[in-house]
């Protein structure tokens, strides 16, 4: 006569596909993506999970680490800085060239702003010094800072500062460039030099171990930029923050002042930075100051940002 024929209730082939095929006596384990269990998860589905995790709440970063990591990272990137050719006659045909493009575009202010504040004699070695120390000491006293406070955010943002600066590697590499100080016939005057200022790589003694010609981009203004950034987004008092925003701002002026880059070289180490942002956006889905503040938190609500990263956010997640 054949098997007998088995008779299900109208709807129960739907129903069974909706509970994903489950069957009476069996528990069901749900939070998982398409209702897939922990146990039918394939190795490399919970891998690619584990790594979304760790780049939406990075596990708090360790301190002997981050030391070796800045050290060894400063050293090969003095190591890379210095051993690229200076090739001086290219560097100066590049110095020529941005020149006259400035002038062209009605912004070669350098060379006047040079003379001016050379003329005030504590202002001009104030500003040699704060060239050659505050680039080092802003930058890894808010590292520090990012360390004790933001943990949650820290390696982002030091992903940021990296890439970065590995641009700045690529610039000054396939674009030599003399300083303005250093420029043939630039009329420029090397403030280092002519108020026998100490502690700058750039002039002096130190230029004999310094690459003159990597100028192009501007690290202090990258540098600089990023340490702005992240002063103004994740600090609370409203002067702290304002500050932030005055410290790239007075770079700029202080290495047009002392003739130790162009206007361009300050555009360059922006872009370079815009860079740093966005490879630090691909890495964790999120931008840096976004993250939370606490390895393990689910949000932030301390963070002021604009409106449109918490658009962004938004539909990231509806996604």
């Amino acid at each position: 006569m054949g098997e007998p024929t088995e008779i299900h209730a109208p709807g129960a082939e739907r129903a069974t596909a909706r509970t994903g095929g489950s069957v009476p006596g069996c528990a069901h384990v749900g939070g998982q993506p398409d209702g897939a269990t922990r146990a039918a998860q394939s190795p490399s589905a919970a891998l690619r999970g584990r790594v979304r995790e760790q780049r939406r709440r990075p596990a708090r970063p360790r301190l002997w680490f981050e030391l070796a990591l800045i050290g060894i990272s400063y050293w090969l990137y003095s190591l890379v800085r210095n051993a690229v050719p200076e090739q001086a006659s290219i560097a100066q045909h590049h110095a020529t060239w941005i020149w006259d493009l400035e002038r062209a575009l009605g912004v070669a202010v350098e060379r006047s702003v040079n003379h001016a504040v050379d003329s005030v004699g504590w202002l001009i070695v104030g500003m040699n010094y704060y060239y050659a120390t505050l680039h080092f000491i802003v930058t890894i006293g808010v590292l520090v800072w990012l360390y004790r406070s933001h943990p949650g955010r820290y390696a982002a943002a030091r992903t940021v500062l990296f890439v970065t600066t590995g641009i700045a590697l690529v610039g000054f590499y396939f674009f030599p460039l003399a300083p303005p100080r250093l420029m043939t016939g630039g009329g420029f005057i090397d403030t280092v030099t002519a108020h026998h200022t100490w502690g700058s790589m750039a002039s002096g003694a130190g230029a004999h171990v310094s690459n003159q010609y990597a100028a192009m981009p501007s690290m202090h203004i990258g540098w600089s930029l990023w340490c702005g950034l992240t002063i103004f987004f994740l600090a609370r008092p409203l002067w702290v923050r304002l500050l932030g925003l005055l410290y790239p701002a007075a770079t700029l002026v202080v290495i047009i002042s002392t003739a130790n880059h162009f206007w361009m070289d300050a555009v360059g180490g922006a872009l370079c930075l815009a860079v740093g942002f966005t490879a630090a956006r691909l890495i964790y889905h999120v931008w840096a100051y976004r993250l939370p503040r606490v390895t393990g938190a689910a949000e932030d609500d301390e963070v002021t940002v604009p409106e449109q990263w918490v658009s962004d956010r938004v539909g990231a997640a509806r996604r």
